[in-house]
């Protein structure tokens, strides 16, 4: 069954029926506030809904749609330990995939508390068109016992098209039953997408100390996790400035960063780095198939061991970095934000700031390049590509995000250069803007 299968994600998540029913309702006093967003494609903006405890007259049409049409469930996992619950989410998509019926969908769900930082609850909300749901809700109420879900599911309320949701509990016995009813009841979209409210310190990391905790949380649970913190403990110290000007190139895979790099160590007789760091390629294939949290912090603990680097070359040669933490914050700022660009927090937004404890470069320079010719660069390359790069390659909406999260990111922001031209047109234009920046 489904259980035997997440052992290995779950660890210590398994609590007594009593401890977790205690836990859940101090945690979910306030669920009735709670705002529920549910993304039912990538190119559609989600559909948001509230709870009350009277009920509607009628709802919209094109809300009503989301409920109809099959038998509905949502399930949201929350837990007190950062790493088992990211790794039990990472790891519940697929084990639904095996298990569920074929004929039952699975979307991303989300509940919140409107405008409160780290409220957002993940789940799955699931649309079941099988002729039973007996095989659906035992999977359910299996993962409800003992596990950190909490199990929803939606019943049509009569004329109106009216619909309340029902809370699930275990009890001692190991029965379920339903702790609360509320009236399910459209609510508007807020004017952010409501992921940006765990951002910080989940997906982008702004400090040393809050990268450096998450793996020194998971040393247990993840190989690997001991021997980055070693390598990291071994980091250079920097100090704010450096003697010499230090150039960031950024852009999307095959948009020539590899050999504007090179031609500038040469012309400038500079030092050449990369981030992440050759010391951690060991370990990239391992953290690239964790969670996103374990993940990012990961790649930004990469960006201090490159800041080090970085400290020691500059105090006697220009030094030249094929990509810094703009990439890690742009990459990790799309991934985490569903549906299209209007959903990526506006400019200014504290999430594109740079960390005030991470060397500054002197100039970043972000490569663009048509989407076509991109695709033909990429064609034959023949390397090996990370999840999001293929994602990158495959995802145009995931492409666009990235590259306005780019844009908006401060402190520095990146000066935009087109790749389009020849090798060297390209090299003579961000030699021109380094001598006019950094005064070489």
């Amino acid at each position: 069954m489904i259980l035997s299968m997440l052992g290995h994600a779950l660890g210590s998540l398994k609590v007594g029926n009593s401890i977790k029913s205690r836990r859940i309702m101090s945690r979910f006093g306030s669920w009735s506030s709670c705002v529920f967003s549910i993304e039912l494609d990538k190119k559609s903006d989600p559909i948001y809904f509230s709870l009350q405890d009277s009920k509607r007259n009628e709802l919209l049409q094109g809300f009503k749609n989301v409920f109809t049409d099959g038998k509905c469930y949502s399930l949201h996992v929350d837990s007190n330990d950062r790493i088992q619950k990211a790794k039990f989410y990472a790891s519940l998509k697929d084990k639904l995939m095996n298990e569920l019926p074929s004929d039952c969908q699975i979307h991303k769900v989300t509940s919140f508390q409107p405008h409160v930082r780290d409220s957002v609850i993940k789940g799955y909300f699931l649309k079941d068109f099988s002729k039973s749901s007996v095989a659906t809700e035992g999977i359910l109420k299996e993962l409800l016992h003992g596990y950190p879900v909490v199990v929803c599911s939606y019943v049509s309320g009569g004329g109106g098209g009216q619909f309340s949701q029902h809370l699930w509990s275990r009890t001692e016995c190991g029965n379920v039953e339903v702790t609360a009813r509320y009236s399910v009841v459209p609510a508007e979209a807020p004017d952010y997408h409501p992921s940006t409210l765990n951002i910080i310190n989940s997906d982008v990391f702004y400090s040393f100390e809050d990268a450096y905790s998450v793996l020194e949380e998971c040393g247990d649970v993840v190989p690997g996790s001991r021997a980055v913190l070693e390598l990291v403990d071994q980091r250079l110290q920097t100090g704010e400035k450096t003697h010499h000007p230090v150039i960031v190139i950024e852009g999307l895979d095959a948009t020539g960063k590899t050999t504007l790099t090179q031609s500038l160590r040469e012309a400038l007789g500079a030092s050449l780095l990369r981030s992440p760091p050759q010391c951690l390629a060991p370990w990239r294939g391992l953290f690239d198939q964790e969670p996103p949290l374990l993940r990012r912090a990961f790649y930004a603990l990469g960006n201090y061991i490159t800041a080090g680097q970085i400290g020691q070359e500059a105090t006697h040669t220009p030094v030249i970095v094929d990509r810094y933490w703009h990439s890690t914050a742009a990459y990790a700022i799309a991934t985490a934000v569903g549906g299209t660009v209007n959903n990526l927090p506006q400019g200014g937004s504290e999430v594109y700031r740079w960390p005030d404890d991470l060397l500054q470069p002197s100039l970043v320079i972000l490569l663009t390049l048509d989407p076509h010719e991109r695709r033909r660069r990429l064609q034959g390359r023949g390397q090996d590509k990370t999840q999001e790069e293929e994602e990158l390659e495959a995802d145009h909406l995931f492409r666009l995000k990235v590259e306005e999260a780019y844009h908006r990111i401060e402190g520095p922001s990146c000066v935009t250069v087109d790749a389009s031209p020849s090798q060297d047109r390209v090299l003579q234009q961000v030699l021109l803007l380094i001598r006019d920046k950094c005064h070489l």
